[in-house]
């Protein structure tokens, strides 16, 4: 039995601005994973259960107002920074990854193109957006670090459709969040425009 809950602040002015990001992991009823992030001081802190007792650590990792986000804030960002992606660009910004220690990772965003999946009973359109970490050589040697996949849904107003990726730390199985739930999900095939 396990839970999951995903809690984000954000400010909204000239561009988006993430506040404070926490994310935690029930399982059977007790606390599992805990990881948070407070944008305005800097200060990154996880605690894991491993054999039985909780492990911590906290770190002041590096925060860019406006350009660092975490969790579901980089699908925000991703909304934000839409039709310059659609259109080439490839941008990048900051997040703090958890190995589970708390680190400042860039990451690159880009579009590569308009997709459909099958969700539940439907076919939606979605434009696929791509997240690769930017890890040094020397670290890659000694950790895997996959890429996230974000759709975007097509037409516009562009809400959330699909996440695949890690479930949080890179060592986590690959998983898959549809917006709609229910009947079975099929993998995105490119479209034509």
């Amino acid at each position: 039995n396990r839970r999951i809950e995903e809690t984000a602040e954000f400010t909204q002015r000239r561009e988006l601005i993430q506040e404070k990001w926490s994310w935690q992991e029930l399982k059977d009823g007790k606390p599992f994973r805990r990881f948070q992030v407070d944008f305005g001081s800097g200060q990154a802190n996880a605690a894991k259960r491993e054999d039985q007792e909780i492990k911590s650590w906290s770190d002041n990792v590096e925060v860019e107002p406006g350009r660092t986000f975490v969790g579901f804030g980089i699908v925000l960002a991703i909304k934000n920074l839409r039709e310059r992606l659609i259109s080439g660009e490839k941008i990048e910004v900051k997040t703090v990854g958890f190995t589970p220690k708390p680190r400042s990772v860039s990451v690159e965003i880009s579009h590569t193109g308009l997709e459909q999946m099958r969700m539940s009973d439907r076919t939606p359109r979605g434009d696929h957006f791509v997240i690769r970490p930017k890890i040094p050589r020397i670290v890659k040697l000694f950790i895997n670090v996959p890429d996230t996949s974000i759709w975007l849904v097509n037409p516009t107003p562009a809400g959330f459709l699909r996440m695949e990726g890690p479930l949080l730390e890179p060592s986590d199985p690959m998983i898959r969040v549809d917006l709609l739930s229910g009947g079975e999900s099929g993998p995105a095939k490119p479209v034509s425009r």
